[in-house]
């Protein structure tokens, strides 16, 4: 490295020999002290630096909000096409009612056992139906109806088994049930129907012997149901056994 010294002129007469200074390509060359003074290149380097510095950690803080609002931003954007994917997949709720059931609404109604359910029992190889009448319990077999059985709480002297019979069997079915007789609740002193009542002494015995002869297909027992009349055609209306 080459040096090149310049003599510095002082205006006001001859400097002493300690003030005299020789400029140097880089720096000042102290001639008492026999060394470059770098102060005042120094200071200007460390400015330049700590100007360079904090530009570059605005720059660098500028670029983080940036960067932080888009990725803000993105992340609402997903949040909200969630949203409305979600909203778009769930079903819509039943509205329900806050107040208690009524019972009178949601009561469950039991079936009613049927009457003399024995009866049913014995004759289950024929497959017997059954339909509710008047308040009684229809049986049928095949296109007959053959017994209806009885449990009411009014009129109980006709509870038990009726016999779906004709009046020119009654004596012939009278010599094998001894209390059979007529139907009191039908209004006539004497009925095709007639019943084994459920007070006798031998009501269980009687009425499976009924079912014997039902299994046997005995032609005493049975009757076809008559179609049924038009409403208002036909006589006065059926008294309820």
């Amino acid at each position: 490295m080459f040096l090149i010294l310049l003599p510095l002129q002082f205006s006001g007469g001859p400097p002493p020999a300690s003030q005299t200074f020789f400029a140097a390509a880089a720096g000042i060359y102290d001639r008492d002290s026999s060394r470059l003074c770098w102060q005042q290149r120094t200071l200007e380097r460390r400015h330049a630096f700590r100007l360079s510095v904090s530009g570059v950690a605005a720059e660098c803080r500028a670029a983080s909000v940036t960067r932080r609002k888009s990725m803000a931003a993105a992340a609402s954007r997903r949040t909200r096409q969630l949203a409305c994917i979600m909203s778009s997949m769930s079903k819509p709720r039943r509205k329900t009612s806050s107040l208690p059931p009524d019972d009178t609404l949601y009561h469950i109604k039991h079936r009613k056992p049927a009457p003399h359910e024995f009866v049913l029992d014995a004759i289950s190889a024929l497959l017997p139906h059954t339909r509710p009448m008047f308040g009684c319990l229809a049986v049928y077999v095949r296109d007959k109806i053959v017994l209806i059985l009885r449990d009411k709480r009014e009129n109980t002297e006709d509870n038990g088994v009726w016999l779906a019979t004709t009046e020119q069997h009654h004596e012939s079915l009278r010599r094998e049930f001894p209390n059979m007789r007529s139907i009191h609740v039908l209004g006539k002193a004497i009925t095709g129907w007639q019943v084994i009542p459920a007070g006798a002494a031998d009501f269980e015995e009687a009425a499976l012997r009924a079912c014997d002869l039902v299994l046997a297909g005995d032609p005493r027992i049975g009757k076809v149901p008559r179609a049924r009349r038009a409403s208002g055609s036909g006589p006065g209306r059926r008294r309820n056994p």
